[in-house]
């Protein structure tokens, strides 16, 4: 995996906590980074920790010589508010082709809660190193 310095990640205080083959859980910080100005998890911030997700995911799952992975499509449903703490997503892959992947992913908060469910659709595309 490539540094994550001076990425979103590091804007919004993404951080990986478990990573296996089609499965990550990542978390984030609901703060002053992350809030609307009404106080609550921005939404775009929580689409923004599901793609992360599965686009790490997804990259595990490529040849890293040859492919890398790009989002197509994501979408998402905020369920619940959240106005501080963290927020934990973990995101599973649904079907793994050659050339897309599908991913769902699952926001709650500390209590297990859920926040926000999203899909994330992965475009596997060709690299040239």
């Amino acid at each position: 995996m490539k540094n994550m310095k001076d990425t979103l990640m590091e804007s919004l205080g993404i951080s990986i906590l478990e990573q296996s083959p089609g499965y990550v859980k990542a978390s984030m910080p609901v703060d002053e980074r992350t809030r609307q100005p009404f106080g609550l998890l921005h939404g775009g911030a929580s689409v923004a920790l599901a793609e992360t997700a599965a686009s790490l995911g997804g990259y595990e799952l490529v040849d890293k010589e040859t492919e890398a992975v790009v989002g197509l499509e994501i979408n998402a449903n905020h369920i619940r508010g959240k106005r501080e703490g963290t927020v934990y997503a973990e995101a599973s892959v649904l079907h793994r082709g050659r050339t897309t992947m599908v991913w769902e992913i699952k926001i709650t908060d500390e209590q297990a809660k859920l926040i926000c469910i999203s899909r994330c659709t992965l475009a596997v595309i060709k690299v040239n190193k």
